[in-house]
């Protein structure tokens, strides 16, 4: 009888998952972080190879372990986009948990690899870096933390952030690893800001950044050495830097060419944290502008359509994975052409490295599945409404 007098009840047919992934998600960011992989494998088959023969194995060892890595990071990049951001914030906590535990272990457990940093964890087939993992993970966690501090009876969200934080960073000077904790720190602060942090007490957080670096400073020699190469009026042409800045001014407009480059002949890190010397080397100016272009991409894109985001943790959270993304390709490239110190990073989705290549896929991932169309209101339709 009711449904003679109103009408059967419609029934709402949700849309295939696949569908309706693929008419939510930002193309263009995933368009940008596919040809950044790509030009990724192409500058790894450059640079690569010497590094293979000095190490006594086959030729292209290093670019089939980055073509491998880079596919499961896609995988994970794909898998976790499809999710929910509830899932995504409850798969990040468990990974901060898990990671941050690795973290605290590595003391103990990790290796050096004869670099005097203890990063990583060997397993004789491969090794793993937890740091890596760590930073997205944080990045949602310390959002949460943030957005659960806003709701009424909420737990103070923004003092647990800063101490997990500052947990987090103190683990990464033990290492040491100045470099990650300065990285972690600032993405932590711009989350903050943006989620309503008085400029006073961000600038006492940079000032005590500050003098937590001048401390390093007169107690790492390690620390110590690249703030003093760095600050040097003269680069000594046989270091890493001299090399980097010496193929980067070859390479000029164009390049010198496929393969013709020499710099992978003298850098030990060619293939990771001077990859874009490579690059100008042999493609120019052309190439490198290109990447930055790719990264300043992926970089708007997710800003614009966070900006227009309801959600206070999608919001955080988003920002937090892009900045930190993004701040470690700025800090990469800053180094090989001496604007910064030399940190020992990687250059997201290009350098090789498996912990790079997997950990950045699981960071896209989240932010491709934060920043997917959702139905509701924009945050400029609630402005327009309330003005």
């Amino acid at each position: 009888m009711t449904e003679m007098v109103y009408g059967a009840t419609p029934l709402r047919v949700e849309d295939p998952i696949l569908p309706r992934w693929w008419r939510t998600i930002d193309k263009m960011t995933l368009t940008s972080v596919l040809l950044l992989m790509a030009v990724g494998i192409l500058l790894g088959l450059a640079a690569s190879p010497p590094l293979a023969q000095r190490n006594g194995l086959e030729p292209f060892y290093y670019v089939e372990r980055q073509v491998m890595f880079g596919g499961l990071g896609v995988v994970a990049m794909l898998l976790i986009s499809m999710a929910s951001p509830e899932r995504v914030r409850r798969f990040a906590t468990l990974g901060f948990l898990l990671t941050l535990v690795g973290l605290i272990l590595l003391p103990f457990l990790g290796t050096d690899f004869g670099k005097g940093a203890v990063r990583w964890y060997s397993f004789g087939i491969g090794s793993i870096q937890p740091s890596e993992f760590l930073k997205p993970m944080l990045a949602v966690f310390a959002a949460w933390l943030m957005a659960a501090s806003s709701d009424v009876g909420g737990p103070p969200g923004r003092a647990l952030s800063f101490g997990v934080t500052l947990l987090v960073v103190g683990l990464l000077v033990i290492q040491p690893d100045f470099g990650q904790a300065a990285l972690v720190g600032a993405g932590w602060m711009v989350v903050y800001f943006i989620a309503g942090a008085p400029i006073v007490l961000l600038t006492g957080l940079a000032a005590l950044a500050v003098a937590g670096g001048y401390v390093a400073y007169q107690n790492s020699e390690h620390f110590a050495r690249r703030i003093d190469g760095f600050l040097s009026a003269e680069v000594d042409p046989r270091t890493q830097m001299g090399y980097a800045q010496n193929a980067i001014s070859e390479g000029g407009f164009f390049g010198t060419g496929l393969g013709e480059g020499r710099v992978k002949w003298s850098l030990p890190d060619a293939h990771t944290d001077f990859i874009i010397a490579v690059a100008a080397e042999e493609y120019g100016l052309i190439l490198v502008v290109f990447i930055i272009g790719l990264y300043a991409t992926i970089f708007l894109r997710s800003v614009f359509r966070l900006m227009r985001e309801r959600d206070t943790f999608i919001r955080l959270a988003g920002i937090g994975i892009v900045v930190v993304f993004s701040l470690q390709a700025m800090i990469n490239m800053g180094v090989a052409v001496r604007l910064l110190p030399a940190k020992g990073m990687t250059l997201p989705l290009v350098s090789y490295g498996g912990s790079s290549l997997l950990a950045t896929g699981i960071a896209i991932g989240m932010l491709l599945a934060l920043t997917r169309h959702r139905p509701q209101g924009e945050m400029g339709d609630i402005l327009a409404r309330r003005g």
